[in-house]
C-alpha cells in the first residue's frame, strides 16, 4: 500500500461528514483496510514518505486519524501524537501547508496541532487553523484551549490513558456532553 493509497482513501472514497462523526462501521472499515499500515508507520517503517508532501500528509493520517479510528477509547488511539505533530511542524516549516490549494488537506496537516495536549503548541495552532482551514476549525481548537487552561489535558482521553479524574473534572466531561 502506497501513501497515495492513503490520500485516495481519506479525501475521494471518504466523505467530509466520515471523518468526524462516531461511527462504528467506519471504525471497522479503517481498521479493515489500514490497521498494518499504521502499525508500520507507529514502528518508524515508513519514515522515508516524510521526504515529500504527499507522502508526509499520507503518514500524518495514519498517525493521528487512522489511529483514533483503529484503537478508539484505547491509549493506543493517541501513539502516534508525537509523530504526526513533528510531521505537520515540519510541513509547515518546509512550506508544504502554505502551498496545499484543498483546505481540507491543510486542514488534517494541522490537526495533529489542534490535538496536542501542549498549551504552547494549541496557542500557535489557532491561527493557522484560522488562516490555512476555516473558522470553526479555528473554534474547535479555542474550546480546547479552554480546557488545557483548566485542566492541563484533555478529560475525554482520561479513560483510555488510565488518568484519574476529579469530581469537578468529570464534571465538565458529563457537561460537555450534553
Amino acid at each position: 500500500m502506497t501513501a497515495d493509497d492513503v490520500l485516495e482513501f481519506w479525501f475521494q472514497q471518504c466523505r467530509p461528514w466520515q471523518w468526524f462523526r462516531r461511527s462504528s462501521s467506519f471504525d471497522a472499515l479503517v481498521r479493515d483496510r489500514f490497521a498494518a499500515l499504521v502499525e508500520r508507520a507507529l514502528a518508524g517503517e515508513l519514515e522515508a514518505w516524510a521526504d515529500t508532501p504527499s507522502g508526509g500528509l499520507a503518514l500524518v493520517l495514519l498517525l493521528d486519524q487512522f489511529s483514533r479510528q483503529i484503537w478508539r477509547g484505547e491509549a493506543k488511539a493517541f501513539a502516534g501524537d508525537q509523530q504526526a505533530k513533528a510531521l505537520s511542524q515540519k510541513a509547515l516549516q518546509q512550506g508544504w501547508i502554505q502551498q496545499e490549494k484543498e483546505r481540507a488537506k491543510r486542514q488534517f496537516w494541522l490537526m495533529p496541532l489542534l490535538h496536542s495536549e501542549e498549551h504552547e503548541v494549541l496557542v500557535q495552532a489557532i491561527p493557522l487553523l484560522e488562516q490555512f482551514a476555516d473558522v470553526a476549525t479555528a473554534d474547535v481548537a479555542r474550546r480546547h484551549l479552554i480546557q488545557l487552561q483548566s485542566f492541563g489535558r484533555y478529560l475525554h482521553r482520561d479513560a483510555a490513558l488510565g488518568r484519574l479524574s476529579s469530581p469537578e473534572e468529570a464534571l465538565f466531561v458529563q457537561q460537555a456532553q450534553r
